[in-house]
């Protein structure tokens, strides 16, 4: 099975796009999506419609519930808050309804999906460091178990001395983000994943910032949410 786990798109419809795009270039068997398809950018129902079709498992996302209820942007930054009410304002019936039935984790025989951390599904817990990676290990039974929410990719063994994928240990993986990266590198980010082969890559690649940011602007979001994607903070 080869599969691509998407996170935190959030409304980049050029950004999911070219992730799409590189998806069918993989010949990817399925398509995992692990919440925040909406938020911060322009294009919110464009990109729930896209995931609705390509995935076939997909989780909630604090900023997907935010845009459901809004009352759940409470702890967001000013833009953040800006954004979650005009993404509210405007989702289809049929998106929002999408989101909705959005679980917050789902795990099967070989792997766990959740969008901030399986310890705490619900609580929009960031996993930063390795002491915040050491809990999560007891709360999966899976041998993989893959988060966003930080948009910072990372993988590391149960043990916390692996760091790079090999057969063996269980490991937490980060697939980072494609539609606002924050680790310093504007460039997309998703998870490849050959369950055959037993290969894992981390996805980086370029994409139209420029249409993104324009679209930030033309929908008259906060200037600061465009800025940010050129420098993947």
């Amino acid at each position: 099975m080869r599969l691509a786990i998407l996170s935190d798109i959030h409304s980049n419809l050029p950004a999911l796009s070219k992730a799409l795009s590189l998806v069918d270039e993989l010949h990817v068997d399925e398509v995992y999506c692990l919440g925040d398809v909406v938020g911060y950018g322009g294009s919110p129902n464009e990109c729930v419609d896209l995931i609705c079709q390509r995935a076939s498992k997909c989780v909630l996302g604090n900023h997907d519930l935010a845009s459901l209820d809004t009352s759940e942007a409470r702890f967001f930054t000013k833009e953040g808050r800006t954004a979650a009410q005009w993404t509210h304002d405007e989702l289809t019936k049929a998106n929002a309804e999408y989101l909705s039935r959005l679980p917050y984790i789902i795990e099967d025989d070989s792997l766990t999906i959740v969008h901030s951390s399986p310890a705490a599904p619900r609580d929009w817990e960031y996993v930063t460091s390795l002491d915040e990676a050491s809990i999560q290990f007891k709360h999966f039974k899976t041998t993989l178990c893959f988060i966003g929410h930080s948009h910072i990719p990372f993988l590391c063994s149960e043990d916390l001395k692996i760091f790079s994928f090999q057969k063996g240990p269980r490991f937490l993986i980060n697939v980072g983000s494609v539609g606002q990266p924050r680790d310093g590198n504007p460039q997309l980010s998703f998870g490849f994943l050959d369950t055959e082969a037993w290969e894992y890559e981390n996805i980086r690649a370029d994409y139209d910032i420029n249409a993104a940011a324009q679209s930030i602007i033309d929908n008259r979001l906060p200037r600061l949410l465009a800025d940010r994607l050129f420098r993947g903070l």
